[in-house]
């Protein structure tokens, strides 16, 4: 007899997320924007990125893997492999010196 067990959800795709993406410094200068919401399957910041990057343009090169970017998750620095959900809220921007 099964128990009827729910598939675990890290097994599931990923459902498209609504998401506010925001710019800052040196890549809005370069995107002409300080913000946008958009819907992405995304999983991870890092996805994100790269889902940004293929849009080509001042995209590919204000955020390629070259550059050095900072990346935070409602509003708390977060790594590439932070997992996106819907209604968040992500910051691109570059490192900040100071002196």
């Amino acid at each position: 007899m099964t128990t009827g067990a729910q598939p675990s959800t890290s097994a599931l795709p990923s459902a498209a997320k609504r998401i506010t993406v925001r710019y800052f410094a040196s890549i809005r200068e370069a995107l002409g924007q300080g913000s946008e919401t958009l819907q992405t399957d995304a999983a991870t910041l890092g996805a994100l990125r790269d889902v940004l990057i293929a849009r080509g343009g001042a995209y590919a090169e204000s955020l390629a893997r070259s550059r050095a970017v900072r990346m935070a998750l409602d509003q708390t620095l977060a790594r590439e492999d932070a997992a996106l959900h819907d209604g968040a809220e992500v910051a691109f921007f570059p490192p900040v010196t100071g002196g």
